[in-house]
């Protein structure tokens, strides 16, 4: 059975106490732990925003750095429960263990079974929810996210190069090696509820990005890199077996191992699978495939969670005190929705409307940016077979990166709208979706040349005044209009700029990094994500988490990076805008 989670405190509890501290922040409320972080940065004036805000990150990697040595690692609030630390059942004890148990009040356990490969672990014999050990020392994300995540990491690392943290940014991807090592796979993040997925396959691109930093210091570590080509080959792999092979396609597809709600979701999880079921039931009662009807006949299996009432009635609407509203109608979300769900946390795009409604046939789909990003890594993995000298590795990645563009060309690429869309390969119809993932071909280098100028031709479908909105579909999940992101602006920039289009990929660089200083210029921090329309870090979002998480991993490393990409004369321009 699927244990879920509770905060300990109510929405109203955190919320007086957050007021009462002043830290009411872009219409969401953060977690209070990340508001030191907000004391501790240098006080902001407009005169000099720029400046601070290079500050706030330099100092923000310290804050956000977990290891053994602090006892805010093991903290969650995601979960109820005191801390507990997993050791993997085969791993000797560290001798840090017996210190840290000294001054943090932490359980530590092993886990019950050696992990050879993901999805092979029983949850359920896993008494408590707790974080997964890493021998070295890593930046986390922030507010909620207080472990390593897997796709967050690479652009995380990519701002600790750019401020030359190689030693962190190494000890973050020999942590992947362990993990690859010691866990089966790259996790979605290390707790145990996330043993049963993984996250958008960037190992080699850390890689590479770690081993170029080095080589530039004047230090190349040839023995590094035949260890790191080895785990970057079992997770390349993983990506190209059942059951994340997309069908008869010749392409890969998100799947989580597990079954059932995820119990990670911030509050009680049946609050947002109720909302959920709500939507799907004010649709003409529900698509069977999502959604069961519970009666005599129905009951709900133990592997599905909780029965779920929901009404006739919008519950948001001035109907719904009506005495008809009042009916509720016993229903469950089916096994296949929960494969959706979970599949589509694998993505990282959770939530939003790409695959459905709340990505619910996520499983069901080749995605774009999946693909781009094992098209990559097949041309990394061939870089580095060159640099080891394994020439016939070489002409074995060339071919399968040539075999996987075939593909995406195929099922993906439409010349018609000039974009790529992601694939259905259950009913064989390509989405018409459009998604900013369409620029992770020219970031991975697989579009053609005809293909990129087809894209750019269609930038104005994403560009808004502060950078690219996800999609044109305002559907209230973080992951659609109009919220953007700071991972997929890097990738879009960088694909742009591959392409010779530079003045686009400066532009949009511009907007974005004017646009989040201006904002911390107000609110004194970074968020995860943007309303890049109304260019403010203010969120209205309806499905999935509300909160706009303080921090920020990935959108600290992005601005470093985009800042560093500017001409000199933008770059002038974006100083006398903050004056």
């Amino acid at each position: 059975m699927q244990r879920y989670v509770r905060l300990a405190n109510s929405a109203v509890a955190v919320f007086g106490a957050l007021s009462a501290l002043g830290i009411l922040i872009g219409g969401s409320l953060t977690v209070a732990s990340d508001n030191r972080l907000r004391r501790q940065t240098p006080t902001v004036t407009k005169a000099n925003s720029l400046v601070d805000i290079q500050k706030y990150i330099s100092t923000g990697w310290d804050y956000l750095t977990r290891s053994l040595n602090t006892c805010k690692t093991f903290e969650d609030i995601k979960t109820e429960g005191g801390p507990v630390l997993y050791l993997p059942a085969e791993f000797p004890e560290p001798p840090d263990i017996v210190e840290l148990q000294k001054h943090c009040l932490i359980h530590v356990a092993r886990l019950p079974v050696k992990i050879t490969e993901p999805g092979v672990i029983d949850l359920d014999l896993i008494p408590t929810e707790g974080v997964l050990f890493l021998p070295n020392p890593y930046v986390v994300p922030g507010g909620q996210f207080n472990e390593m995540y897997g796709w967050d990491s690479y652009f995380i690392i990519r701002g600790l190069l750019r401020e030359n943290r190689i030693a962190m940014a190494k000890g973050m991807v020999e942590n992947f090696f362990f993990e690859i090592e010691h866990y089966g796979a790259i996790l979605n993040a290390n707790r145990t509820y996330y043993l049963t997925r993984s996250q958008p396959p960037f190992l080699t691109s850390m890689i590479l990005a770690v081993y170029n930093a080095e080589k530039s210091a004047g230090k190349t570590d040839l023995t590094w890199l035949e260890r790191a080509y080895r785990f970057a080959v079992t997770d390349y792999e993983e990506w190209n077996q059942p059951p994340h092979l997309a069908g008869d396609t010749g392409l890969s597809r998100y799947y989580d191992h597990g079954e059932g709600p995820v119990p990670e979701i911030m509050g009680d999880p049946k609050q947002y699978y109720r909302g959920v079921a709500q939507y799907f039931f004010g649709r003409d009662g529900g698509d069977e495939s999502y959604l069961i009807h519970i009666d005599k006949n129905h009951t709900v299996p133990s592997h599905l969670g909780s029965l779920l009432e929901v009404s006739t009635c919008d519950p948001a609407s001035k109907d719904a005190q009506s005495p008809e509203c009042a009916i509720l109608h016993p229903v469950a979300l089916t096994a296949n929705y929960y494969e959706g769900d979970r599949s589509m946390r694998e993505s990282g795009f959770d939530v939003s409307f790409r695959f459905g409604p709340f990505s619910a046939d996520t499983h069901h789909y080749a995605p774009v940016c999946l693909n781009s990003l094992l098209y990559k890594a097949a041309k990394d993995l061939e870089e580095m077979s060159l640099l080891l000298g394994k020439l016939e590795d070489a002409e074995k990645w060339k071919h399968q990166a040539a075999m996987t563009r075939e593909q995406i060309y195929k099922y993906l690429w439409n010349e018609d709208r000039g974009l790529f869309f992601d694939y259905d390969f259950v009913t064989k119809k390509q989405s018409s979706y459009e998604y900013a993932t369409t620029f992770y071909p020219l970031w991975a280098g697989l579009a053609s040349k005809e293909q990129a100028k087809a894209v750019v031709a269609n930038l104005p479908l994403f560009e808004h005044a502060g950078g690219l909105a996800m999609s044109q579909h305002s559907t209230g999940a973080q992951w659609d209009f109009p919220y953007g992101w700071a991972p997929i602006h890097l990738l879009a920039v960088e694909g742009l700029a591959r392409y010779g289009y530079r003045a686009d990929a400066d532009r949009v660089a511009f907007n974005f990094a004017d646009m989040v200083l201006r904002d911390f210029e107000q609110n004194k921090v970074i968020f995860e994500k943007y309303d890049v329309v109304a260019r403010v870090s203010k969120t209205r979002i309806r499905h999935g988490y509300r909160q706009n998480e303080v921090g920020f991993g990935w959108t600290n490393g992005v601005l470093l990076e985009l800042l560093h990409s500017l001409p000199p004369e933008l770059a002038d321009r974006l100083k006398r805008e903050q004056n």
